[in-house]
């Protein structure tokens, strides 16, 4: 199957600049957008993948590539939200502009005549910056347009699901088909968190950061739902996070099952079995349980180690190793006053732990204060809404 993706040199409406984006299935463009500051890390895992033209921007990252490229990206993704396959790129600055833009779309190369297509979308720093009204373009425009393609006037939109989406910024357009489903943190493993649940493509970064091969013990002295240590031990194991869900591409009538299948199959072939050492603890024996169950969950029950324990008083499970945590911030679950003093305590606690590289994150500016040393290196990242500093201390021994 192959879709045209030339540009149109017929006349455009005003305010209207139109260029559809592609080739034939081999030269799809993808967009993947990723959690503010982990763009760099999408990008690096789509080279290793063998990707072509990886472009990082903020906030997303760029690729093409063809209907295996995709299945890949979905399965095997450790830091990416999701994987849109950008359909046209123009400028619109009316709504008239926007519809006819959608219009000259060839949809039906994607969207069958059956096919459910709901319309979702943001615009930032644009003259259309209606949301709702920009949502109701879109899905006119599409509605005619595959109406068109298939001649009829009425689309019963009961078979599979097309989620269409839009990006507006700066008066440019960009139309998407959402290939993924539910966000790719999404992993299966987590069915139910704690209070303040890390998502999980940002715990799976914190864990990149380290390079941590496996070889390490590795320790989250404040586990909570278990995120840190099962997305370290999928990593010591080499084993990519979407084995066990599934996608929206696999319902597309023009994806083949075979692929999907393929794709998996390599991707377990690759996996590690040794040997890890991987201790996950909380002083909330809840939390501890959770960690539990999801790490059964995940399939590396018999890899990380569950106990009760305060971060601040509990020995050292090693003489040497790396420490990654998402310890409470002040804004979420404590005071910020108890917060700090929670820092202080940890700084003493592990002050003479040089063998041990520690990586922390944390919303308190001030977190090198309390906890008594400053960091080698820190780096900007984002738990959700909340701005968060990366505190990464090298250690060594003395």
């Amino acid at each position: 199957m192959e879709f045209l993706g030339l540009y149109d040199e017929s006349p455009k409406p005003k305010g209207c600049v139109y260029r559809l984006l592609g080739g034939s299935m081999e030269n799809l463009q993808f967009t993947v957008p990723c959690l503010f500051g982990l763009e760099g890390l999408a990008g690096d895992e789509l080279r290793r993948m063998q990707m072509e033209n990886v472009q990082v921007e903020n906030g997303k990252v760029y690729f093409t590539g063809d209907e295996r490229a995709m299945a890949k990206a979905n399965v095997c993704l450790r830091t990416g939200e999701r994987v849109l396959l950008r359909l046209a790129t123009f400028e619109a600055r009316s709504f008239e502009a926007l519809f006819q833009g959608v219009l000259r779309t060839p949809l039906e190369r994607f969207i069958p005549k059956d096919g459910k297509f709901p319309v979702k979308g943001h615009s930032l720093n644009s003259g259309l910056h209606s949301v709702p009204d920009c949502q109701a373009i879109v899905k006119k425009a599409a509605s005619r347009r595959l109406g068109e393609k298939y001649g009829v006037s009425w689309l019963p939109e009961t078979g599979a699901l097309f989620q269409l989406q839009f990006s507006i910024m700066n008066d440019k357009v960009e139309l998407f088909l959402d290939t993924s489903g539910a966000g790719l943190h999404k992993r299966g493993y987590r069915a139910v968190g704690n209070d303040a649940p890390l998502r999980e493509t940002l715990a799976a970064a914190m864990v990149m950061l380290t390079r941590y091969r496996g070889r390490e013990f590795f320790w989250d002295p404040f586990c909570g739902s278990g995120t840190i240590p099962i997305e370290a031990a999928w990593q010591a194991m080499n084993r990519v996070p979407g084995l066990s869900r599934r996608f929206a591409a696999e319902s597309f009538p023009w994806m083949e099952e075979k692929l999907w299948e393929d794709v998996k199959t390599e991707a377990k072939d690759k996996e590690f079995h040794g040997q890890y050492r991987i201790l996950a603890s909380d002083n909330d024996p809840k939390s501890v349980s959770l960690t539990m169950a999801n790490a059964r969950k995940a399939g590396v029950g018999k890899i990380i180690v569950c106990k009760d324990g305060d971060a601040t008083k509990l020995d050292l499970p090693a003489q040497e190793g790396i420490l990654v945590c998402n310890p409470p911030y002040g804004e979420r679950m404590l005071e910020q006053k108890s917060a700090q003093q929670l820092y202080n305590a940890l700084g003493r606690h592990l002050r003479y732990a040089d063998g041990w590289k520690k990586y922390i994150i944390t919303s308190e500016p001030e977190f090198e204060h309390y906890f008594g040393k400053k960091a080698d290196k820190k780096r900007k990242l984002y738990n959700g809404m909340i701005k968060c500093n990366y505190f990464m201390y090298a250690g060594g021994r003395k």
